[in-house]
């Protein structure tokens, strides 16, 4: 079993076939995720994919395990969840249709999906849905492999908080592929918390972080993680401990902590309180990466302040009294 670490040196040596399908993470990570399934799983745990989108991940994944001796695939599964169709709350793209477009007839792209992955179809194993409600409260078989791409919300994040981490043993592999999202921050205080457990395997692969579970995890901090039992300095302070770990991403394109001080200011946004959240990113619209990536995080976090001051309209009472002053 290859150590995460011993996986970097191969990254530029490994080749995609053309057939992998459309995908929102980078060829790095799809070449990392390959190399998880070929070198480092076993079966020994259950292996989780969280959000598999229009199948690109999943199949690099599932190329890895199909060349992988120590992965029975008559036995076991590589279980894929997502909604499986695009709208709202989902964060699809119509790319994850064949042809590139949705349907007119449907939104779900879960054909399409089952399509491109049919050379491995019959190891993987289908969650379409909310995973509220496709995933088992009452399955606490341990995880060996899970890749976390579908925590876009709180409320979903708590559902694989609750869920799926309590099943990580030492041993288990996690990725974070939204690492570099600042809109996310309960990727990063959470990771904070989990810090005395895990060993982050090297610089993130791109926008995900690679972590093995080293120690077993206490109940009370998967309690606190899944209750999002932390108030505001708290948060940053467990923010701050993951920044002093992780700097720049393997290809010195992703400055995370930077990243990570603008996603601070998505905490104090998401508590309320937005003058803080804009006094922490109002320096790090000079970040070149951050200014060139994140336009529209600095124009959330400053419109937020300002319909927030006095008068800016922020309340109901303010919109109504807009409302009455225009129809006068």
């Amino acid at each position: 079993m290859a150590p995460l670490s011993k996986l970097y040196p191969q990254l530029d040596d490994v080749e995609l076939p053309d057939t992998i399908p459309y995908s929102q993470v980078s060829a790095w990570e799809l070449r990392f995720l390959y190399l998880l399934g070929r070198d480092r799983l076993t079966g020994e745990g259950k292996v989780v994919e969280l959000g598999s989108g229009g199948g690109g991940s999943t199949y690099a994944l599932a190329l890895g395990l199909s060349e992988n001796p120590d992965f029975d695939k008559r036995t076991d599964k590589l279980h894929a969840y997502d909604f499986f169709r695009i709208g709202k709350g989902t964060f699809a793209s119509e790319k994850f249709f064949s042809a590139g477009v949705a349907r007119e007839d449907t939104n779900s792209f879960l054909d399409d999906f089952k399509d491109k992955l049919k050379p491995f179809i019959e190891f993987i194993e289908l969650h379409p849905g909310d995973i509220w409600q496709t995933s088992d409260a009452e399955d606490h078989s341990p995880i060996e492999f899970l890749h976390i791409d579908i925590a876009k919300t709180a409320r979903v994040f708590r559902c694989v908080a609750e869920r799926f981490l309590p099943r990580l043993v030492p041993g288990s592999v996690v990725l974070h592929q939204d690492f570099a999202s600042p809109r996310l921050p309960w990727l990063h205080y959470s990771t904070g918390l989990l810090l005395p457990y895990i060993e982050i395997a090297g610089p993130p692969i791109r926008s995900t972080l690679a972590f093995e579970v080293v120690k077993p995890i206490p109940q009370d901090v998967l309690r606190a993680v899944a209750e999002d039992a932390f108030d505001t300095d708290e948060k940053l302070r467990l923010m701050s401990a993951v920044q002093e770990v992780v700097d720049r991403d393997h290809t010195d394109g992703i400055p995370f902590k930077a990243v990570i001080e603008l996603a601070k200011a998505y905490v104090a946004h998401y508590d309320g309180d937005h003058r803080r959240a804009w006094k922490t990113a109002e320096p790090l619209t000079s970040d070149e990466y951050l200014s060139r990536t994140r336009k529209d995080h600095f124009a959330q976090l400053e419109k937020a302040l300002k319909e927030s001051a006095p008068g800016g309209g922020s309340s109901g009472l303010a919109r109504l009294l807009r409302r009455v002053r225009r129809r006068g």
